[in-house]
């Protein structure tokens, strides 16, 4: 996976950043449990799984363009399409592994809530 990261474009670099702000605010509510950062969880998780769609989007159409190059004599070269499909979904990933992340924290937030 850490190759697939360091050829990471910038459509999925934009992806996985907006995948850690949840969990900065997942961590601050378990911290310090506030109805204003649980709030703030649901527009930020929407945001990154938008994020994760628009990445998986956006390699997908990267990988089929450039399907019809990866034509040789015998077929097409699976390896290259394979390895294109990887570095697509890495980003989808690392979002939803953040976002799984993030809400556990809002749990433990929840467990430490007052009135919770």
């Amino acid at each position: 996976m850490i190759p697939d990261l360091t050829r990471a474009g910038p459509a999925a670099i934009f992806g996985m950043l907006v995948a850690l702000l949840p969990m900065g605010v997942a961590i601050a509510y378990a911290v310090k449990p506030r109805e204003r950062l649980l709030a703030l969880m649901r527009p930020l998780s929407l945001a990154t799984i938008f994020a994760a769609l628009h990445t998986l989007v956006f390699g997908l159409a990267a990988v089929v363009r450039h399907v019809p190059a990866a034509r040789t004599p015998s077929g097409y070269n699976v390896d290259w399409i394979a390895h294109g499909m990887t570095e697509t979904l890495t980003p989808v990933f690392v979002a939803f592994g953040c976002l799984t992340v993030a809400w556990l924290f809002v749990a433990l937030g929840l467990r430490r809530e007052p009135n919770g």
